[in-house]
């Protein structure tokens, strides 16, 4: 597709085909592309955790379970997604990195950091896997694991500590759907957004 009409057709797809598998070298397209997103010194502080087998799927799902899930609405639906791809964050990385003498700090203080880059380049990476997903003529949607239920997925797949799950992408070709009643808010205006100049609102007019 152009460009123009992957950023158009993008939205989060939470219903998809479960007899259609994503062929292998789809899978690392999705991946790969993940790879080029950029990153503060080049850092590159995200680790994918990338599950296609049912039996990786359903320990995820298993694992991430709330109690106060609905597993016969979205989530049930979500369920049938055959890639699920966890991306992760690594702080350490990047106070190493910015440690390191180009860089010109001589500790590894995170109260020099005015945002979590580590979060923020890892949510590229997942923006450039949902966009390629979409440009495959894939579905995919974004979505986080449950703040009480992190311990329990690092448990389940073994994953160090200082990784954490930024979110997760359920990705597979499309199936049975219904549009989320929150997109009736429609887009804000741009003027309300965007700000040329200096910061303009109706109220400060």
């Amino acid at each position: 597709m152009e460009f123009d009409e992957v950023v158009r057709r993008r939205r989060m797809i939470r219903g998809y085909d479960p007899d259609r598998p994503i062929p292998p070298e789809l899978v690392d397209k999705i991946v790969r592309n993940g790879l080029r997103a950029p990153s503060a010194g080049f850092s590159q502080g995200w680790s994918f955790l990338v599950l296609t087998s049912a039996e990786d799927r359903e320990r995820f799902w298993t694992s991430t379970a709330s109690a106060d899930g609905d597993p016969g609405g979205w989530l049930g639906r979500m369920r049938t997604a055959p890639l699920i791809i966890v991306a992760l964050s690594n702080k350490s990385v990047y106070l190493d990195r910015y440690a390191e003498s180009d860089k010109g700090w001589t500790d590894r203080d995170e109260a020099r950091w005015p945002v979590p880059y580590w979060d923020i380049d890892t949510g590229f990476a997942a923006l450039l896997m949902h966009l390629t997903a979409v440009n495959e003529d894939l579905g995919s949607c974004f979505f986080g694991v449950p703040a009480d239920r992190v311990q329990a997925f690092r448990t389940a797949f073994g994953v160090p500590d200082e990784f954490n799950p930024v979110g997760v992408l359920s990705v597979g070709y499309r199936g049975t759907d219904k549009r989320s009643p929150s997109l009736k808010r429609g887009h804000r205006p741009v003027d309300d957004v965007v700000h040329h100049g200096r910061w303009t609102s109706a109220a400060g007019a």
